[in-house]
């Protein structure tokens, strides 16, 4: 039978309509995978920050999502060069070590991870690639070098029990200058910190040993202080390193397969 010329044409034009309307896999838009840019308003303010998405994502199942807070160096506003420096160097060198969802944010200039907005900031983002990427809340985990060290001390602190563990690298509690005048006696600042984390927030510390920056007492003291909780803590020093201890830290071959290991008890945010 001869179909005319001009029903062929409707009959195409309807199935392409067809197609496109149901989703063809064809056309089916590609998941973005890698660094991404993203942004996160707060009190009338936005904040840039980066989402590191494996290349395997599906949005099939949760998946395991990192908070990274970066130094004093990478502050600014730009977005963009947090991921230069520490976990994001780490994941452009081997990005199978890390099947997870990393989260950085961007602290602003001349203020601290542990200050208020940022910190409010870094969770807001937090939350935003967890909604948005499928993060599991029950495998929430907080790491950061030098300033974010700070911060990831301070954030533990603040939200206990949100972080299914943590990992601060030359990071501390008092602030370099008050530290070098403190005296070996007074625990009380590193055990007050470590009560507020409480016992079942598994730690892994990292501090370099001659870290002319951060005292490494710092590191040691909350060490002491998260032992005397009978928490799960470990402690690596490296003898001879200096501030950036954070490309050793983040190169160890068992950190990431320890960290997924851990999970919470954490509940969604509604």
């Amino acid at each position: 039978m001869c179909i005319p010329r001009r029903r062929l044409v409707s009959l195409f034009v309807f199935a392409f309509i067809g197609a496109v309307l149901t989703g063809s896999p064809a056309r089916a838009k590609k998941i973005e995978t890698g660094f991404l840019d993203r942004t996160v308003s707060l009190a009338g303010t936005e904040y840039k920050y980066q989402v590191f998405v494996p290349e395997n994502w599906t949005r099939k199942q949760k998946w395991p999502i990192i908070l990274f807070l970066h130094g004093a160096g990478e502050r600014g506003e730009d977005g963009l060069v947090q991921t230069q420096v520490g976990i994001g160097r780490a994941i452009r060198m081997d990005r199978s070590r890390f099947p997870a969802v990393v989260v950085l944010p961007q602290c602003r200039k001349e203020v601290w991870w542990s200050q208020s907005p940022m910190d409010d900031v870094a969770m807001k983002a937090l939350e935003a690639a967890t909604k948005e990427f499928h993060g599991d809340p029950q495998r929430t985990y907080l790491t950061g070098l030098s300033m974010g060290g700070y911060g990831t001390w301070h954030l533990a602190g603040k939200y206990p029990g949100r972080f299914a563990a943590i990992v601060p690298i030359c990071g501390g509690i008092l602030m370099p200058d008050i530290s070098r005048e403190q005296s070996p006696d007074d625990a009380k600042p590193y055990t007050d910190a470590a009560a507020k984390i409480g016992k079942n927030t598994p730690v892994w510390i990292f501090h370099g040993g001659d870290d002319p920056a951060v005292p490494v007492a710092e590191s040691r003291r909350m060490n002491e202080a998260m032992k005397a909780l009978d928490a799960d803590v470990h402690y690596t020093e490296y003898p001879g390193v200096g501030h950036n201890s954070w490309d050793n830290a983040y190169t160890e071959a068992e950190l990431m397969t320890w960290l997924f290991s851990k999970s919470s008890n954490a509940k969604p945010n509604k």
